[in-house]
């Protein structure tokens, strides 16, 4: 694996959590020094062993002193992009730190698989891993404009994805897993809006709690169904606009500190909010999320609906996609006749493990072509809905190939194209920067030759 490869690896997914770390548990043993400075840019001893352990954690056995000595390059290398990003007056925005600290959150909280698993891990609330997280975002945001501005012109062509597959032996080729792609169906609970009502109600009814005395944060703990932060009482921290739901956005920003809002419907179900603190752009607010309850009758009605539909489509009265135009209610797949995109990639190839739960639990038993029976599932706002699906294509596991898995192969040649550049670019920042390594590493046996001199 070359410095790019790795420099890439440790940014997307170990640099981010390096000072999540509990400080208390594991790093105030170590008696911190400077183990790199790279232009005005310094790297601790303890950011590099919190790295270290992170890395065990992932199961890297390489042997200790080794893994030290590349994780510091890695980490000069971000540096030097970081450092150039400073001289070129590179920015990020507030709100685009803050999309990716949520995006990473949430990987880190499915990771282990619990927001009170992720706080023990790390003995620290999850504002505080907010708050030493959003840093090291910034970090990589920056570094990869950096990149994305040395490579922005790069393409690659047919002829060189060819040529980038003939260079490799297939069997060293990766293998890709199964995938499948899918079409959906979704209804919404019959009679949701009397749902809607009775949540209204029961959050006009904890707000007129907190009026008469009660506390926001003892109620939020006890009611609200926002898993990521009724435990501290509702708080979600010092956020922007822009990382918020819109109309919680709207409704927090135009309150007074320690004003009880009116309820607010946001595209995650019911909120009442407080204003804790006003930062600049930036508060820290307090909710109780409510979300309608589907009552069994509903459940019953819902999925009857959907089998009846699925009969219309199975005896040819109906196309899927006539049905999905007609009945369907989540209006990213209605548009283009139900076909499922994965939010992460954007493709309609999703790799079948990584699908939701219940989804999995469908479309694991079904053949080509053949529709689910009805299933209740949340939506990716976790909200209740009720869905069919068809499996419309599948792929067995198999070594990448050109036939198959040509976009795969072109993102793999524009990627090798680009780290030639991004090498070429190191080895050149590193003769007119300021590097300084401390003796404790002084043996390390470096990829990229110049580190040391």
């Amino acid at each position: 694996m070359n410095i790019i490869k790795k420099a890439l690896r440790i940014t997307a997914i170990a640099a981010a959590i390096i000072t999540l770390s509990s400080t208390t548990s594991r790093s105030q043993q170590l008696v911190d020094e400077i183990s790199a400075i790279v232009g005005d840019e310094t790297i601790l001893l303890s950011e590099i062993e919190s790295l270290v352990l992170t890395q065990r954690s992932m199961g890297d056995r390489t042997p200790a002193e080794r893994l030290r000595c590349e994780i510091l390059e890695d980490m000069m290398v971000q540096k030097l992009f970081l450092d150039q990003a400073r001289i070129d007056s590179i920015q990020v925005t507030d709100d685009d730190v803050d999309r990716s600290l949520n995006m990473r959150l949430n990987d880190f909280i499915v990771r282990a698989g619990s927001e009170k698993n992720l706080e023990e891990y790390y003995n620290k609330s999850m504002i505080e891993i907010r708050r030493d997280l959003r840093k090291m975002m910034k970090n990589e945001l920056l570094t990869s404009q950096m990149q994305q501005t040395l490579a922005m012109d790069i393409k690659t062509s047919p002829s060189e994805v060819k040529k980038f597959y003939n260079s490799h032996n297939p069997d060293s080729m990766p293998l890709i897993p199964a995938k499948v792609e899918l079409s959906i169906l979704q209804i919404d609970p019959p009679g949701n809006e009397e749902n809607k009502l009775e949540t209204r109600q029961r959050l006009l009814d904890l707000r007129r709690r907190i009026i008469e005395g009660e506390s926001f944060k003892a109620l939020a703990i006890l009611y609200s169904e926002d898993e990521g932060t009724a435990a501290m009482g509702g708080e979600l921290g010092f956020t922007t606009r822009g990382s918020l739901d819109k109309a919680y956005a709207d409704e927090a920003f135009s309150l007074k500190t320690n004003i009880v809002s009116r309820v607010v419907e946001s595209q995650f179900g019911f909120h009442i909010i407080e204003l804790i603190e006003r930062n600049g752009d930036m508060i820290n607010t307090r909710h109780i999320l409510m979300r309608p309850k589907v009552k069994p009758e509903q459940r019953i009605e819902a999925m009857n609906r959907l089998d009846s539909i699925a009969t219309l489509i199975r005896n040819d009265s109906l196309t899927f996609a006539q049905a999905s135009w007609k009945f369907s209610s989540d209006t990213e797949t209605r548009m283009n006749g139900g076909k499922f995109v994965s939010p992460d990639s954007r493709e309609n190839l999703i790799e079948i493990d990584k699908l939701p739960p219940a989804t999995y639990q469908e479309v694991r038993n079904l053949q080509v072509g053949e529709i689910s029976n009805p299933f209740m599932t949340t939506d990716s706002k976790g909200n209740t809905v009720f869905r069919i699906v068809r499996l419309d294509r599948q792929t067995e596991p198999h070594i990448a190939n050109l036939k198959d898995d040509y976009s795969f192969l072109e993102d793999a040649t524009l990627m090798q194209k680009r780290s030639k550049i991004y090498q070429k670019w190191i080895e050149e920042k590193m003769q007119v920067t300021y590097i300084r390594i401390s003796d404790r590493f002084k043996t390390c046996n470096f990829a990229t030759e110049g580190w040391q001199n």
